[in-house]
């Protein structure tokens, strides 16, 4: 039951339109204004900072639930489940045998596919949705948290000196397959540094790295009308609001 009830759940999940309902609650209808699009970065921009970032770690949300309720059901004999393990859904977990560590590893990052896909098509708004951004960092927070950490920083530098959000989120997409093949090749075996590393044992997550190539490709895909202004000159960019004097 675990190796299909996790993907659907994520995709129900990952469908809930959290900028459309939030800006719904202001009165607004998101899809008319800035952009037209319902992530954070629009519903920051349209409606304000504290909106933005509510929906930004709710986007988040969706994305890193599903995935660590898949890591928790769907086990791998001899191997740590990793940073979010709760012993609590041990009694209702598949624990598969290391010889099945590939199709253990295959549904939980189709878990994390079904999140990002149920963001970026939703059923709710006509099968549209967002760029996925904050929902991939969601699920991948979940399946690789230190990974995470240097997209992070990627973006911020590439924010910090561009004042462009889609840039950032252009270059840490396009990052996130080198990121994820490198950890491949320092991480060793259950972290044990006189073990192997994963590359050398051929234990290494392929599912993860193939779905890291995936959801990179979308997510530039995504912004591909922000390509377009980018090349133009015309795409928004943030700048700090001068403070104002007193007389």
């Amino acid at each position: 039951m675990q190796l299909w009830l996790c993907p659907l759940i994520a995709f129900l999940l990952g469908s809930i339109p959290f900028g459309l309902i939030i800006a719904k609650a202001k009165g607004i209808n998101i899809r008319e204004h800035g952009s037209g699009n319902i992530g954070a970065t629009n519903v920051l921009r349209v409606i304000g900072k504290k909106y933005g970032i509510s929906c930004l770690l709710l986007d988040a949300l969706k994305g890193w639930v599903p995935v660590v309720i898949a890591i928790n059901l769907i086990q791998i004999e001899g191997k740590r489940s990793g940073l979010f393990h709760f012993a609590g859904l041990d009694a209702y977990a598949l624990v598969l045998p290391a010889a099945r560590q590939f199709d253990g590893q295959l549904v939980q990052v189709l878990t994390a596919l079904a999140a990002v896909l149920g963001h970026n098509y939703s059923p709710w708004v006509g099968f549209k949705g967002g760029k996925g951004i904050a929902t991939s960092a969601g699920v991948l927070l979940a399946l690789m948290p230190a990974g995470v950490a240097l997209l992070i920083l990627v973006w911020v530098i590439v924010f910090v000196l561009s004042r462009y959000v889609s840039l950032a989120s252009i270059i840490a997409s396009a990052a996130l397959p080198l990121i994820t093949h490198i950890g491949a090749r320092i991480h060793h075996v259950n972290h044990d540094k006189s073990l192997p590393t994963l590359w050398e044992a051929g234990t290494w997550n392929k599912p993860l790295f193939f779905f890291s190539l995936v959801i990179g490709i979308l997510a530039i895909w995504k912004h591909r009308s922000n390509i377009q202004r980018l090349r133009a000159g015309t795409e928004h960019r943030f700048t700090r609001k001068p403070k104002s004097g007193h007389v």
